[in-house]
């Protein structure tokens, strides 16, 4: 199919240089670009996974109370 595109004539420059870099026309490298695109909004992303980290140790070194917790995070004075 033929159809007209507007593009900056800066894009269009580096995507010629691409394409004689490359050995393509600039039709394969605007197609290969739509195609990569569509695909990927096509595609669900991963959902986020936390890995695991362990840690050898012993634990905390002091048993902290919740408003010794409250004073180190929010910046609270300890009661």
């Amino acid at each position: 199919m033929k159809t007209t595109v507007e593009i900056s004539d800066a894009l269009f420059k580096e995507a010629k240089r691409y394409a004689a870099k490359n050995k393509l026309t600039f039709r394969m490298v605007l197609e290969s670009g739509l195609r990569k695109v569509v695909l990927e909004s096509a595609q669900p992303s991963k959902p986020f996974k936390l890995k695991k980290a362990p840690f050898k140790g012993t634990g905390m070194r002091k048993d902290f109370t919740w408003d010794e917790i409250m004073a180190l995070t929010d910046r609270r004075s300890v009661k």
